[in-house]
Protein backbone atom coordinates (compact mmCIF):
# COMPACT_ATOMS: atom_id res chain seq x y z
CA UNK A 1 0.00 0.00 0.00
CA UNK A 2 1.16 3.67 -0.46
CA UNK A 3 -0.09 6.19 1.47
CA UNK A 4 0.78 10.21 0.94
CA UNK A 5 0.90 12.45 3.92
CA UNK A 6 -0.71 14.96 5.33
CA UNK A 7 -4.24 13.30 5.72
CA UNK A 8 -4.16 9.52 7.36
CA UNK A 9 -6.86 7.57 5.20
CA UNK A 10 -10.64 7.12 7.27
CA UNK A 11 -10.95 2.91 7.71
CA UNK A 12 -14.08 3.51 6.29
CA UNK A 13 -13.27 3.41 2.54
CA UNK A 14 -12.35 0.37 0.14
CA UNK A 15 -8.70 -0.06 1.39
CA UNK A 16 -10.24 -1.67 4.21
CA UNK A 17 -11.80 -4.10 2.08
CA UNK A 18 -11.18 -8.07 2.68
CA UNK A 19 -9.95 -10.80 1.20
CA UNK A 20 -12.06 -13.96 0.08
CA UNK A 21 -11.64 -17.01 -1.45
CA UNK A 22 -13.77 -19.62 -3.07
CA UNK A 23 -13.71 -23.16 -4.93
CA UNK A 24 -15.49 -22.86 -8.45
CA UNK A 25 -15.37 -25.06 -11.68
CA UNK A 26 -12.01 -26.74 -9.78
CA UNK A 27 -10.32 -23.91 -9.28
CA UNK A 28 -9.27 -21.41 -6.20
CA UNK A 29 -10.28 -17.82 -6.75
CA UNK A 30 -10.56 -14.87 -4.80
CA UNK A 31 -12.37 -12.13 -4.24
CA UNK A 32 -12.11 -8.70 -2.64
CA UNK A 33 -15.02 -7.23 -0.52
CA UNK A 34 -15.46 -3.90 1.03
CA UNK A 35 -18.34 -3.67 3.42
CA UNK A 36 -18.74 0.66 3.09
CA UNK A 37 -21.93 0.00 5.23
CA UNK A 38 -25.22 2.85 5.26
CA UNK A 39 -23.94 6.57 3.79
CA UNK A 40 -22.63 6.06 0.89
CA UNK A 41 -23.49 6.90 -2.78
CA UNK A 42 -21.83 5.06 -5.83
CA UNK A 43 -21.28 5.54 -9.30
CA UNK A 44 -20.55 2.51 -11.68
CA UNK A 45 -19.68 0.85 -14.45
CA UNK A 46 -20.13 -2.18 -13.39
CA UNK A 47 -22.63 -5.03 -14.20
CA UNK A 48 -24.24 -5.28 -10.78
CA UNK A 49 -25.01 -2.22 -9.03
CA UNK A 50 -23.87 0.09 -12.05
CA UNK A 51 -25.35 3.57 -12.20
CA UNK A 52 -25.67 6.31 -9.37
CA UNK A 53 -27.35 5.27 -6.24
CA UNK A 54 -27.19 4.57 -2.71
CA UNK A 55 -24.64 1.23 -2.47
CA UNK A 56 -23.75 -0.57 0.61
CA UNK A 57 -20.59 -2.83 -0.58
CA UNK A 58 -18.51 -3.48 -3.42
CA UNK A 59 -17.09 -7.08 -4.44
CA UNK A 60 -14.38 -7.51 -6.80
CA UNK A 61 -14.74 -11.21 -8.06
CA UNK A 62 -11.84 -12.94 -9.97
CA UNK A 63 -13.41 -15.35 -12.28
CA UNK A 64 -11.69 -18.18 -14.92
CA UNK A 65 -9.95 -16.96 -17.79
CA UNK A 66 -11.84 -17.76 -20.88
CA UNK A 67 -15.34 -16.69 -18.58
CA UNK A 68 -18.02 -18.00 -20.51
CA UNK A 69 -21.16 -17.00 -18.61
CA UNK A 70 -23.37 -14.88 -20.28
CA UNK A 71 -25.24 -13.65 -16.99
CA UNK A 72 -22.49 -11.71 -15.35
CA UNK A 73 -24.99 -9.61 -12.76
CA UNK A 74 -26.93 -12.99 -12.04
CA UNK A 75 -23.40 -14.91 -11.39
CA UNK A 76 -22.04 -11.98 -9.29
CA UNK A 77 -25.76 -11.49 -7.34
CA UNK A 78 -24.86 -15.00 -6.24
CA UNK A 79 -21.87 -14.67 -5.46
CA UNK A 80 -22.68 -11.54 -3.45
CA UNK A 81 -25.29 -13.56 -1.52
CA UNK A 82 -22.76 -16.64 -0.88
CA UNK A 83 -20.56 -13.89 1.20
CA UNK A 84 -23.51 -13.04 2.95
CA UNK A 85 -24.71 -9.57 1.32
CA UNK A 86 -28.01 -7.89 1.45
CA UNK A 87 -29.33 -4.59 0.08
CA UNK A 88 -27.95 -2.82 -3.18
CA UNK A 89 -24.10 -3.11 -3.67
CA UNK A 90 -21.50 -2.91 -6.78
CA UNK A 91 -20.10 -6.31 -7.96
CA UNK A 92 -16.98 -6.11 -10.50
CA UNK A 93 -15.35 -9.23 -12.32
CA UNK A 94 -11.87 -9.65 -13.33
CA UNK A 95 -9.98 -12.58 -14.78
CA UNK A 96 -6.55 -11.48 -12.82
CA UNK A 97 -6.23 -12.71 -9.43
CA UNK A 98 -7.34 -10.20 -6.89
CA UNK A 99 -5.06 -11.26 -4.05
CA UNK A 100 -2.15 -9.54 -6.09
CA UNK A 101 -3.93 -5.85 -5.71
CA UNK A 102 -3.03 -2.44 -5.05
CA UNK A 103 -3.98 0.25 -2.70
CA UNK A 104 -3.74 3.86 -2.25
CA UNK A 105 -4.53 6.93 -0.07
CA UNK A 106 -4.11 11.12 -0.72
CA UNK A 107 -5.27 13.09 2.00
CA UNK A 108 -8.48 11.04 2.98
CA UNK A 109 -9.49 9.60 -1.10
CA UNK A 110 -8.80 5.53 -1.25
CA UNK A 111 -8.34 3.50 -4.03
CA UNK A 112 -7.89 -0.15 -4.94
CA UNK A 113 -6.74 -1.69 -7.77
CA UNK A 114 -7.05 -4.84 -10.10
CA UNK A 115 -5.20 -4.72 -12.95
CA UNK A 116 -4.47 -7.56 -15.96
CA UNK A 117 -3.06 -6.05 -18.78
CA UNK A 118 -2.35 -9.32 -21.15
CA UNK A 119 -5.52 -7.70 -23.50
CA UNK A 120 -4.76 -3.67 -23.88
CA UNK A 121 -4.81 -1.24 -26.24
CA UNK A 122 -6.40 1.86 -27.61
CA UNK A 123 -10.18 3.43 -26.86
CA UNK A 124 -10.04 4.74 -29.80
CA UNK A 125 -9.13 1.39 -31.84
CA UNK A 126 -9.91 1.15 -36.12
CA UNK A 127 -12.04 -1.68 -35.60
CA UNK A 128 -15.45 -1.55 -35.48
CA UNK A 129 -17.51 -2.24 -32.09
CA UNK A 130 -19.48 -5.58 -31.15
CA UNK A 131 -22.39 -6.06 -29.49
CA UNK A 132 -21.39 -9.03 -26.94
CA UNK A 133 -22.28 -9.92 -23.55
CA UNK A 134 -20.15 -7.99 -20.77
CA UNK A 135 -16.58 -9.92 -19.73
CA UNK A 136 -15.08 -9.22 -17.22
CA UNK A 137 -12.77 -6.16 -16.77
CA UNK A 138 -9.23 -6.58 -16.59
CA UNK A 139 -8.70 -3.44 -14.71
CA UNK A 140 -10.81 -2.82 -12.00
CA UNK A 141 -10.37 0.37 -10.01
CA UNK A 142 -12.44 1.30 -6.95
CA UNK A 143 -12.47 4.55 -5.26
CA UNK A 144 -13.89 6.28 -2.19
CA UNK A 145 -13.90 10.45 -0.72
CA UNK A 146 -15.18 10.55 2.75
CA UNK A 147 -17.16 13.73 1.38
CA UNK A 148 -20.33 14.08 -0.39
CA UNK A 149 -20.28 14.87 -4.43
CA UNK A 150 -22.78 16.11 -6.81
CA UNK A 151 -24.25 13.45 -9.79
CA UNK A 152 -21.98 16.09 -11.76
CA UNK A 153 -18.98 15.66 -9.69
CA UNK A 154 -19.56 11.79 -9.98
CA UNK A 155 -18.96 11.88 -13.50
CA UNK A 156 -16.17 14.00 -13.30
CA UNK A 157 -14.81 11.72 -10.37
CA UNK A 158 -14.79 8.66 -12.67
CA UNK A 159 -12.82 10.78 -15.91
CA UNK A 160 -10.59 11.76 -13.42
CA UNK A 161 -10.02 8.36 -12.06
CA UNK A 162 -9.41 6.99 -15.67
CA UNK A 163 -7.00 10.12 -16.39
CA UNK A 164 -4.40 8.84 -13.17
CA UNK A 165 -5.23 5.42 -14.66
CA UNK A 166 -4.34 6.34 -18.24
CA UNK A 167 -1.20 8.55 -17.03
CA UNK A 168 -0.05 5.78 -14.73
CA UNK A 169 -0.06 3.18 -17.93
CA UNK A 170 1.63 5.20 -20.35
CA UNK A 171 4.42 6.46 -17.19
CA UNK A 172 4.74 2.72 -16.86
CA UNK A 173 6.07 1.97 -20.53
CA UNK A 174 2.47 -0.02 -21.80
CA UNK A 175 1.22 1.95 -25.40
CA UNK A 176 -2.51 1.49 -24.24
CA UNK A 177 -5.33 3.37 -22.80
CA UNK A 178 -6.55 0.40 -20.72
CA UNK A 179 -8.20 -3.02 -21.37
CA UNK A 180 -11.57 -3.34 -23.22
CA UNK A 181 -13.07 -4.11 -20.35
CA UNK A 182 -12.12 -2.03 -17.33
CA UNK A 183 -14.76 -1.09 -14.88
CA UNK A 184 -14.77 1.78 -12.29
CA UNK A 185 -16.81 2.66 -9.12
CA UNK A 186 -16.53 5.61 -7.14
CA UNK A 187 -17.96 6.36 -4.26
CA UNK A 188 -18.78 9.62 -2.05
CA UNK A 189 -20.56 10.03 1.35
CA UNK A 190 -24.38 10.45 1.04
CA UNK A 191 -24.92 14.33 1.84
CA UNK A 192 -26.31 15.28 5.38
CA UNK A 193 -29.52 16.77 5.43
CA UNK A 194 -28.78 20.78 4.88
CA UNK A 195 -25.06 19.97 3.32
CA UNK A 196 -23.57 20.98 0.27
CA UNK A 197 -22.11 18.48 -2.04
CA UNK A 198 -19.18 19.52 -3.74
CA UNK A 199 -19.50 20.16 -7.13
CA UNK A 200 -16.40 19.47 -8.92
CA UNK A 201 -14.51 16.47 -9.16
CA UNK A 202 -11.68 17.07 -11.78
CA UNK A 203 -7.85 16.81 -11.59
CA UNK A 204 -7.57 20.40 -10.03
CA UNK A 205 -10.49 19.95 -7.73
CA UNK A 206 -9.63 18.99 -4.06
CA UNK A 207 -11.37 15.76 -3.78
CA UNK A 208 -10.44 15.29 -7.52
CA UNK A 209 -6.81 15.88 -7.41
CA UNK A 210 -6.79 13.56 -4.12
CA UNK A 211 -8.64 11.10 -6.04
CA UNK A 212 -6.34 10.97 -8.93
CA UNK A 213 -3.18 10.31 -7.07
CA UNK A 214 -4.45 7.90 -5.17
CA UNK A 215 -6.15 5.94 -8.56
CA UNK A 216 -2.46 6.91 -10.26
CA UNK A 217 -0.72 5.32 -7.48
CA UNK A 218 -2.80 2.38 -6.80
CA UNK A 219 -2.73 1.40 -10.74
CA UNK A 220 1.12 2.32 -10.87
CA UNK A 221 1.97 -0.40 -8.54
CA UNK A 222 -0.84 -2.63 -9.68
CA UNK A 223 0.63 -2.45 -13.29
CA UNK A 224 4.28 -3.00 -12.17
CA UNK A 225 3.39 -5.65 -9.78
CA UNK A 226 1.13 -8.21 -11.64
Amino acid sequence: MTTASPVSAPPAGPCAARLLTRAEDGERLHALLWRAGPGWRMISSAVLGGGIGARGWVLNAQVPHGYRRTDPDRHLAELAAGAGLDGPGVGLMTAADVSRHARAADGGAQALVTAGIDVRGWAAAPAEGTAVPAQPGTINIVVAVPVALTDAALVNAVATATEAKVQALLEAGHDCSGTPTDAVCVAARTPAPGELAHAFAGPRSLWGARLARAVHRAVSTAVTSG
